[in-house]
C-alpha cells in the first residue's frame, strides 16, 4: 500500500505540479467463454438418464459407484437437499436468523435497533462472487470500488479511500483494522467464501460495543462451525481474469463433542485493463488454516482457529529521491505473510446469562518497494451477560490491546518515527436493554471508554429505542458518538514528494502531528422494517451524521535543507475540518414465486465538508466529497430452475466519483450454477459483463486501472 495514497488531497497538490499525458483506451481482447463446461455435463445427465430405466446414470459417476436407489428415494433425497436453501425459506423465518455484531450477543434481526444486513453461505454462492469485497457490493450504504486486481476502496457511508478510516472489521470477532496506515488491509483479506457462514453489516456508528474506529459502521464476517463442515471438499475453477484458484477442506470429530476441520487455499489472478500497458497487478497468494469446536453438553462452549498465508501482490508507487531530483514510478510486488490464532470460550447459565472470553494474536509481515512493517498484536476481551428477572438484558465488559510494530525504511523520502512502537489500546464497556412496555418497546443505552497511547480517555455513548407494534415490524431510533482514534501515521509520519526541479528542487513534506486528536462523529439514525404481506419484506433507515475534528492538511511555513539544497513545502496532519452527512437505504425483498426471488438496494448520500474556523480549505473537503457516490443501485433477482439450476443475474448502478474523473457506470454480474446432488456442484459467472472494461477508482501513482468484464468456472466436490 502506498503511502501517498492515502488521502486524495495529497494526490491534487502533487498532480497540480505535473502535466499528465492522456492516455488512449485499447478494446479488451475477446475472452473465451466456459460455458460448454455446464453445457455439455447438463446434456451428458440427460443421456445418461435417458439410456437408463431409473434415471441416474450419470449420477454414479460422483457417487462412488454405489447403485441407483428407487425414485420414490431419489425424491425424497431431493427434497431433503431442497430443505437447505435459504432461497425456499419464508421472508418471515429469514427475518428470525439471529444477529450478533451489534450487542455481542445473539438477537433476531426483527428486534435489532440498528440498520443491518446479513449476507447468508447463499446469498455468497449465488452472488459468484470471488473476493470478499466483491460479496460487500451488495449491501445497502457500503460503497465498493475496485482499484485494480488486487486492492479495493471499502466504505460504509461517505468517505471512501483504499483505507477507509471509518469502518471497522472483523473476521469471529478479531479486528482487521491496521494501526499503521488505519484501515483494513483487503488483500490479505481472504477467507475461503465457502467457509463464510454470514456476514453481518452493521450501518452506522458502532462504538459503544466495538470501540474506536467504528464510526461508520461495523463488518463482521463470521465462520461456519466446524460442526457444519464435516467431510472433504475439493473446490477449483478459472477464467480469464481468476487465472486459477484451488481449495481443499476436510472436516471430522472425535466423540460428539468436538469437531475440527482443516483448509489450505491458493489462487493466481492476472492484471486488470492498463491505459499503459503495463499490467503490474497481477496477484498470488497461498493460505491454510483450521479450526475447531468443543462443547460440553450442560453449558460450556471453546473455539480455536487460526491461519497463515503468504502472497506477492501487484503494486505501484512513487517514491521520490534527493540526488539526483527526481521521482520514478516503481512498479513491484508487495510481499505479504503472517498468520493469526484465536480462541473464544463461553459458559452459559440456566438462567440465559453467560460470560465470553476472547483472545488472539496476529502476526502481520508487509515489504513494499517504500516502505515495511513487522506488526504484532495481542488481544483480549472479557464480556459479562447478566439476563434479569425484570427483563432487562445487561451487558458489561473489559479489553485490552497490544500491537507493537517495527517499521522498516526502504527509501531517505519516507519514514516513520520512531520505528519501534507499541499501539495500546485499553477499554470497558456498559449497555443496558430496558423493557418499557412488554414485548413492545424497548431503550438501550451504554457507553464504551477508551484509553489508548495518543489521545487518553474517550468515551462513546449510545441511547437506542425499539418500537414493535406487532410480531413482523419495528420502528427504532438512535443517537450515538464515535470516536476515530489517530492512525500511527497521523503522528510519526513523514512523507516527501517531488513537486518541481526548476529553478530550485521544490519537495512537499506530509508530516505526522504529535498533537492530533481523535475525529468525532455525533449520529442520528432511525430505521423501520417490516414484512408488509407474506411474500413482500421492506427495510429502511434514514441518518444524519454530525462530524468534527476530522483529518486535513494544515500549513507551516516554507524551508531549505540540504544537501543538496532543496525547498521544502510542508503539510501537516491537523484536525482541521468538520461537516455533516445525510442519507437513506431502501432494501425491498420481494418473493414473487416459491422459485423466483426480487431483492433490491438504493442508498442516496449527501456529504457538506468544510473547514473549521481557523483552519484553511486545501482542497479535502471537495476530494472527500468527491471519492463517494451520491447514489447506488443494486438489482438482484434469484431463480430457482428445474433439475435444481439456479439463474442469477445481478445489476449494479454506481454514480460519478468527481473527485477523481471517474464516471457514472452501470454493468451486471450473472451466475448460473447447478447443484447436481449433495456431492457435485457446477457454477459459471461472468462478471461486469455491460461493457469491456470501466473505471471504479483511482490510486493516484498513475492512469486509472479499468476493471475487466471476466468469466469464471467452478467446480465443487463434496464428499
Amino acid at each position: 500500500m502506498s503511502m501517498n495514497e492515502r488521502h486524495p488531497v495529497a494526490r491534487v497538490v502533487s498532480q497540480f505540479w505535473r502535466t499528465a499525458q492522456p492516455a488512449r483506451k485499447k478494446p479488451m481482447r475477446r475472452v473465451s467463454g466456459l460455458a460448454g463446461l455446464m453445457l455439455t455435463l447438463a446434456i451428458g445427465q440427460s443421456g445418461f438418464a435417458a439410456s437408463s430405466q431409473n434415471g441416474c446414470g450419470l449420477r454414479r459417476l460422483f457417487t462412488h459407484h454405489k447403485p441407483c436407489q428407487k425414485k420414490a428415494q431419489q425424491k425424497s433425497t431431493v427434497r431433503k437437499f431442497k430443505t437447505q436453501s435459504l432461497a425456499s425459506m419464508s421472508l418471515a423465518t429469514l427475518g428470525n436468523i439471529e444477529v450478533t455484531t451489534v450487542s455481542k450477543e445473539p438477537e433476531e434481526v426483527w428486534r435489532t435497533p440498528a440498520a443491518v444486513y446479513v449476507i447468508t453461505q447463499e446469498d455468497i454462492q449465488r452472488s459468484g462472487a470471488t473476493t470478499i469485497p466483491d460479496v460487500l457490493r451488495l449491501v445497502p450504504g457500503v460503497e465498493v470500488a475496485q482499484m485494480d486486481s488486487d486492492h479495493w476502496a471499502v466504505a460504509i457511508r461517505g468517505f471512501n479511500s483504499q483505507f477507509s478510516r471509518y469502518l471497522l472489521v472483523l473476521i469471529d470477532g478479531r479486528n482487521i483494522y491496521s494501526p499503521l496506515q488505519g484501515g483494513v488491509y483487503w488483500e490479505v483479506q481472504n477467507v475461503p467464501l465457502d467457509d463464510i457462514d454470514r456476514i453481518e453489516v452493521i450501518r452506522g456508528p458502532g462504538g459503544t460495543i466495538w470501540g474506536p474506529n467504528a464510526v461508520n459502521g461495523v463488518i463482521n464476517i463470521i465462520t461456519k462451525s466446524a460442526k457444519d463442515t464435516q467431510g472433504s471438499m475439493i473446490a477449483a475453477g478459472g477464467g480469464n481474469l481468476n487465472r486459477g484458484e484451488g481449495e481443499y477442506r476436510y472436516g471430522g470429530s472425535a466423540g460428539k463433542s468436538f469437531d475440527y476441520r482443516v483448509y489450505g487455499t491458493g489462487f493466481d489472478r492476472g492484471p486488470e485493463f492498463h491505459f499503459d500497458h503495463d499490467p503490474y497487478d497481477a496477484w498470488q497468494t497461498g493460505q491454510a488454516g483450521f479450526r475447531t469446536d468443543w462443547s460440553s453438553r450442560s453449558r460450556d462452549s471453546l473455539t480455536i482457529e487460526g491461519d497463515i498465508y503468504k502472497g506477492d501482490d501487484g503494486y505501484r508507487t512513487l517514491v521520490a529521491s534527493y540526488s539526483p531530483p527526481s521521482e520514478r514510478r516503481v512498479d513491484g510486488p508487495e510481499n505479504v505473510s503472517g498468520g493469526d490464532i484465536s480462541g473464544h470460550w463461553k459458559r452459559e447459565f440456566k438462567n440465559g446469562s453467560d460470560v465470553q472470553v476472547r483472545a488472539y494474536f496476529d502476526r502481520s509481515n508487509l515489504l513494499e518497494p517504500q516502505i515495511g512493517e513487522i506488526r504484532d498484536t495481542f488481544d483480549v476481551d472479557f464480556v459479562h451477560h447478566l439476563h434479569l428477572p425484570n427483563g432487562q438484558d445487561f451487558l458489561w465488559g473489559i479489553g485490552a490491546d497490544l500491537s507493537p510494530r517495527t517499521i522498516i525504511q526502504t527509501v531517505p523520502t519516507i519514514d516513520v518515527l520512531p520505528h519501534y512502537l507499541i499501539d495500546k489500546l485499553y477499554s470497558g464497556f456498559i449497555q443496558d436493554q430496558i423493557p418499557l412496555v412488554q414485548n413492545r418497546l424497548w431503550l438501550t443505552v451504554g457507553s464504551k471508554v477508551v484509553h489508548d497511547n495518543y489521545t487518553g480517555f474517550e468515551p462513546e455513548p449510545s441511547a437506542r429505542l425499539l418500537w414493535a407494534p406487532a410480531p413482523r415490524q419495528a420502528f427504532w431510533a438512535a443517537v450515538t458518538r464515535a470516536v476515530c482514534t489517530p492512525a500511527d501515521i497521523d503522528e510519526d509520519i513523514q512523507l516527501t514528494d517531488l513537486l518541481t526541479t526548476q529553478p530550485l528542487p521544490v519537495y512537499l513534506r506530509i508530516l505526522g502531528n504529535g498533537q492530533f486528536f481523535s475525529e468525532q462523529l455525533t449520529g442520528y439514525e432511525a430505521g423501520y422494517r417490516s414484512l408488509l404481506a407474506p411474500k413482500f419484506y421492506l427495510d429502511v433507515a434514514t441518518f444524519h451524521n454530525d462530524y468534527n475534528y476530522l483529518e486535513s492538511y494544515g500549513s507551516d511555513p516554507p524551508f531549505l535543507e540540504a544537501p543538496p539544497l532543496r525547498a521544502i513545502i510542508p503539510l501537516p496532519y491537523v484536525n482541521g475540518m468538520m461537516g455533516s452527512t445525510d442519507g437513506f437505504e431502501i432494501t425491498p425483498d420481494w418473493k414473487l414465486e416459491r422459485w423466483w426471488d426480487l431483492k433490491g438496494a438504493y442508498s442516496y448520500l449527501h456529504m457538506n465538508l468544510r473547514a473549521r474556523p481557523g483552519f484553511i480549505d486545501s482542497g479535502n473537503a471537495a476530494a472527500d466529497e468527491g471519492s463517494s457516490p451520491q447514489n447506488q443501485i443494486v438489482v438482484q433477482s434469484q431463480f430457482n430452475l428445474p433439475r435444481r439450476f439456479e439463474l442469477d443475474p445481478t445489476y449494479r448502478y454506481v454514480s460519478a466519483l468527481s473527485a477523481l474523473s471517474i464516471p457514472a457506470y452501470g454493468t451486471a454480474d450473472l451466475h448460473v450454477g447447478w447443484r447436481a446432488n449433495q456431492h457435485l456442484e457446477l457454477s459459471l459467472t461472468g462478471q461486469n459483463l455491460l461493457q469491456p472494461e470501466h473505471e471504479e477508482f483511482t490510486n493516484g501513482t498513475g492512469p486509472t486501472v479499468a476493471i475487466k468484464r471476466s468469466v469464471y468456472g467452478k467446480i465443487t466436490l463434496k464428499w
